[in-house]
């Protein structure tokens, strides 16, 4: 059940970069997911390589690879 709604949210990730790169903290206010389901979600899309990570002056973007 943990797995199909982390998928879930990686899929609310996925569409909410399509218009491109966002921080972290605009990715979380378009999701409007939690905190552990967003992190959940990057990591899922992390680990299959659907997204890149880039960190400018502390602050955290990510963008699909």
């Amino acid at each position: 059940m943990l797995l199909e709604k982390i998928g879930i949210s990686a899929g609310l990730v996925w569409a909410s970069l399509e218009k491109g790169e966002l921080n972290v903290k605009a990715v979380k206010k378009a999701t409007k997911l939690t905190e552990k389901d967003l992190n959940l979600a990057l990591g899922w899309l992390a680990r299959e390589g659907k997204v890149k990570f880039n960190e400018v002056e502390g602050e955290l973007f990510v963008t699909l690879a």
